[in-house]
């Protein structure tokens, strides 16, 4: 690290990763500190044995393609692919999607009996909502008024997007509408090649523009003076920059690496206030080498619980998960299947278990996986060779987000994420915010638009 930059990003995942790449871009001496012997925050991976897991729910909008290619460059956006193949089994209905609009309203109104007429009002609706709509319709009351009392089509509807970002029915409706809209567009898409080496060609592209990408380095404190950012502590050294970008937990950021001091009392108070999201519990399977599993599709969203029931999917009582089949289609010339079983969960249930107790749980969490998957590959346990659980508090661990919060806060967590550069000057955030901002495309525009903030704030 040098002594001084223009501008320090405290936080290695997409949305730094991005606004760091976007800051070289225009001239900017960028030093990228990650507290992590790993890139990527939430979207990493990890190896062992002869695997290589991928620690995030594969699956983003098309738009991640348009984004890749302005903000990354071409090679990045040619390897989004389509994940083709998505899976529901649950009580309610038993079907498979390409998650797009023509084949939901083929859905809605085909196999779910939906007049073709509300069908079509429900989509014109979505296709309207923006962020500066009126806030106050729940997503719960969105589809009350186009589906009264289907509770099957809720789940169609709601339940994927409750497992990618945590969200509920009592959020705001628009923030269901712009990110279910997204998906709507084209389908649901991932990177091939997988996450390792989207992560290889990111550093190497950060390198490659002149940013200072530094791993287990973590970023204490950051340094105000006369309502100005001048620095920040890393690694128990002073580094000097007028400009810093955190991309990490919002309140945690706010109260100990600035110190809630530093903001008026009334938006420290709202920053206190601001509700967080929940967390995610993991299942990793590596598939012993020389055998392969069958094509049983690319995401499954599977659940036993009788209705969608956003209580239920966080609870340690697992009933709902979503597995992510990775194939050697996705990593050519690797022959490798690995499946992630994603949970959403609450860190409270986790963080007051003894060592033993939290043990057998996590033991618990693996053989529930397991089960599940047996009904769609019957002989997984014998052709498994590894296994491994995380949970809130392996999330906390290894992201200090304030309760493992993996999808970042609710609504309310944009506006002050926002709004921290007009109480500090040179202070700047990105990362999951009220569910918009979440995900990957989310947290990559993210880092581009508050990229953008900072050019203006260093011109003056």
């Amino acid at each position: 690290m040098k002594d001084r930059y223009d501008a320090i990003v405290a936080g290695g995942g997409l949305a730094g990763l991005t606004a760091a790449n976007r800051l070289a871009d225009n001239g900017c001496s960028v030093l990228l500190a990650e507290q992590h012997s790993q890139l990527g925050g939430l979207a990493t991976f990890f190896k062992r044995k002869s695997h290589v897991l991928d620690v995030s729910l594969h699956g983003f909008p098309i738009g991640m393609k348009k984004s890749f290619r302005k903000y990354w460059g071409r090679e990045f956006s040619e390897r989004v692919v389509q994940v083709c193949s998505i899976r529901f089994d649950n009580p309610q209905f038993q079907l498979r999607t390409s998650f797009d609009k023509s084949d939901f309203v083929r859905l809605l109104h085909d196999r779910f009996g939906i007049e073709q007429t509300t069908v079509d009002s429900f989509f014109a609706a979505l296709s309207k909502m923006n962020y500066y709509d009126d806030q106050k319709q729940t997503t719960e009351q969105l589809f009350e008024s186009f589906f009264p009392g289907r509770s099957d089509v809720w789940r169609l509807l709601m339940e994927p997007i409750t497992y990618a970002n945590g969200s509920t029915l009592q959020e705001p409706a628009i923030s269901y509408g712009i990110v279910f809209g997204n998906f709507m567009n084209r389908g649901v898409y991932t990177f091939h090649g997988g996450t390792d080496l989207l992560l290889e060609m990111m550093e190497n592209t950060l390198q490659a523009n002149g940013v200072d990408a530094e791993r287990n380095c973590l970023v204490e404190k950051i340094l105000v003076e006369r309502g100005r950012v001048v620095g920040a502590v890393i690694n128990g050294r002073e580094i000097g920059a007028g400009m810093v970008l955190v991309n990490g937990n919002l309140p945690g950021a706010a109260r100990d690496l600035v110190g809630l001091e530093h903001f008026e009392p009334s938006f420290a108070e709202g920053l206190r206030q601001v509700r967080l999201s929940n967390s995610s519990a993991q299942v990793y399977i590596g598939i012993k080498p020389g055998e392969k599993l069958d094509y049983i599709g690319d995401l499954l969203f599977v659940s036993s619980h009788p209705v969608f029931d956003a209580e239920a999917i966080c609870s340690r009582q697992i009933t709902s998960r979503t597995y992510s089949v990775y194939y050697p289609s996705l990593r050519p010339g690797s022959n490798q299947y690995t499946v992630v079983a994603s949970m959403n969960s609450r860190h409270q249930d986790w963080a007051g278990l003894d060592r033993a107790t939290y043990r057998a749980e996590k033991r618990r969490m693996i053989d529930n996986a397991l089960d599940g998957l047996e009904k769609y590959v019957p002989e997984i346990r014998r052709i498994t060779d590894y296994t491994e659980a995380a949970t809130p508090c392996t999330f906390k661990r290894y992201t200090r987000h304030d309760l493992g919060a993996s999808f970042g806060t609710k609504f309310e967590g944009l506006h002050y994420s926002m709004n921290l550069p007009k109480q500090v000057g040179g202070l700047f955030h990105a990362g999951s915010v009220g569910i918009i901002m979440s995900g990957w495309l989310g947290s990559v525009n993210y880092g581009v638009m508050v990229a953008n903030e900072m050019m203006k704030y260093q011109q003056g």
